[in-house]
């Protein structure tokens, strides 16, 4: 997965992510979190690359999204565990 970052400071950051469902995924579960007071994604067109953008209050902007990967990682592993026990 290609990921470009176009924007950074402190609390706001804009990355390029040439994956849809990720960006989705994460725009999800960054939203879930109370120091992310915006989390959205736009595309200019379908040819182009996803771009989402969030801003924080009380932690850094990319400290949010690698609380977002992390709990991301955490329910896959959870949900992996849960599918391996049913058979």
């Amino acid at each position: 997965m290609d990921l470009k970052i176009i924007n950074s400071s402190k609390d706001e950051i804009e990355v390029e992510l040439d994956n849809l469902t990720m960006v989705e995924i994460l725009r999800v579960y960054l939203n879930k979190d109370s120091a992310v007071s915006f989390a959205a994604w736009k595309r200019e067109h379908p040819t182009k690359n996803p771009v989402l953008k969030v801003k924080t209050k009380g932690k850094t902007a990319k400290k949010a999204i690698n609380d977002a990967v992390n709990s991301i990682t955490k329910d896959l592993d959870n949900f992996e565990k849960d599918f391996l026990k049913m058979k």
